[in-house]
């Protein structure tokens, strides 16, 4: 891969796909896709038509109306890899009391495009497609194989309507060699050296619900009733520490990476004494990354009890959003909730309610070698770095359904670094850099023609 590509095409073919990715991201934060309820179908529309006039065959499949999924393709003219551009156009809420701005506005700020899905995943999904688009339109095939752009409905609900049911109904239209998705790409700084994520894997959601039952009463009489409420109380105390680190292969490999030391997993407190240094170091890192990457977690989210204020509950219960790492279910889950609960779990109820085993793709392979090789020319002497993502994505469900598939979370950001873009995934005054959404763009331009010729 690489060496069909030429320096000079890739500065002329650059040229203005960074500006019309910027103006496509406006358009798209400025269609309102929170999910529920999705209405995804405006965006997509305007993705399709996009895509459409620079050459691409481009279908919308929908398991649900009003919520289609765009599948794009351009076609080379010889069998070869199809790499897929994946995104999705829904995102989660936003409560418009909590923001400084419209979340709806889509206008540009000191430099920043302002609005929800400014990062998850608007911003990817407009470079994608402008870059796409651009290489439609100058004309440019893949002289192998095919390129695939897939932008799906409900990622944040679950993707029943989106790639779950794309990859389970419709395998033959999104069958991918290669995968680009969200969750990589990411910057972040340390002594003096800067890092880039390559999303290789994401852990598994099992989410259990832990339920205490007693005995109904009138709230005025708190001698007369068993109040479940409160058998919960102990639980939910011992919840707020977490299950011991997992040497999980990535996260033990990133943190020597950044720390400089080979860390002898054999070794009991080895682990714990090279993530407490890099805590010191870089506490940003460490939460937003390196704890994800090496914890079963266990997170109480909803709680719930007596329906009415004046009747003391006989059932309580509270849904624990527990992550694995990739690998690993529900047994895994059940133990590690068992361990940190001990004694406290007595008398309770588990109830699992998602059980997904968490996947993975090898971080060796011609793909990662084209990112590695793209960074070394687009910001030398930055060091990319294989990551397990915490939350779930799409990717997973590309794993699951073609073997084979290299399946990558990676979109470049380096204005807008870690630190500072984390906390708006899904946060109020959600916002992306123009420089960052250039980058990106002429990421995806470049490193198509890298692995289609």
């Amino acid at each position: 891969m690489g060496e069909e590509t030429a320096a000079p095409a890739r500065t002329e073919a650059g040229g203005k796909v960074g500006s019309e990715a910027v103006a496509l991201l406006q358009e798209l934060i400025r269609i309102d896709t929170v999910n529920p309820p999705g209405n995804e179908e405006h965006a997509q529309l305007l993705l399709a038509e996009t895509l459409t006039e620079a050459g691409f065959e481009s279908e919308l499949l929908a398991a649900e109306p009003g919520r289609p999924n765009l599948v794009a393709r351009l076609r080379g003219d010889i069998a070869g890899p199809t790499l897929c551009l994946l995104g999705h156009a829904d995102t989660v809420p936003a409560d418009t009391s909590e923001w400084s701005f419209d979340p709806w506005a889509g206008d540009v700020v000191d430099g920043e495009v302002r609005g929800r899905g400014a990062q998850d995943m608007k911003d990817q999904v407009a470079a994608e497609v402008a870059a796409a688009a651009a290489l439609g339109r100058d004309g440019w095939r893949p002289r192998k194989g095919e390129l695939l752009v897939v932008t799906t409905a409900d990622e944040e609900m679950g993707a029943a309507a989106g790639a779950q049911w794309l990859c389970r109904e419709h395998p033959e239209k999104v069958r991918s060699d290669y995968v680009l998705n969200e969750g990589g790409g990411i910057s972040f700084e340390l002594d003096g050296r800067r890092f880039y994520t390559l999303c290789v894997g994401e852990k598994g959601p099992c989410r259990f619900v832990m339920r205490a039952r007693g005995v109904a009463g009138h709230a005025s009489l708190p001698g007369v009733g068993d109040n479940a409420l409160l058998k919960l109380a102990p639980a939910l105390e011992r919840l707020r520490e977490q299950p011991p680190l997992e040497p999980t292969p990535e996260g033990v490999a990133f943190v020597a990476a950044l720390t400089g030391r080979e860390i002898d997993v054999q070794e009991p407190d080895a682990l714990e004494a090279a993530v407490e240094r890099l805590r010191e170091a870089a506490p940003e890192v460490t939460a937003y990354l390196v704890e994800p990457m090496l914890r079963v977690t266990l997170v109480p989210t909803v709680a719930s009890a007596s329906v009415k204020e004046n009747v003391i509950p006989s059932r309580a219960e509270v849904l624990v959003d527990c992550r694995v790492p990739p690998g690993m279910g529900r047994t895994e889950a059940l133990e590690h909730a068992q361990a940190v609960l001990g004694e406290a779990a007595e008398g309770l109820e588990l109830e699992f309610t998602d059980t997904v085993v968490g996947n993975r793709s090898s971080a060796d392979s011609p793909l990662a070698t084209a990112i590695e090789e793209w960074l070394g020319e687009a910001d030398p002497p930055a060091t990319l770095l294989p990551i397990v993502m915490a939350g779930f994505s799409d990717s997973h469900w590309f794993r699951e359904a073609f073997d084979s598939a290299v399946v990558y979370g990676f979109c470049p950001q380096r204005e807008m670094a870690l630190p500072e873009a984390a906390p708006l995934i899904h946060g109020a005054d959600e916002r992306a850099a123009v420089a960052d959404i250039d980058l990106a763009a002429r990421f995806y331009l470049d490193i198509v023609r890298d692995v289609l010729g």
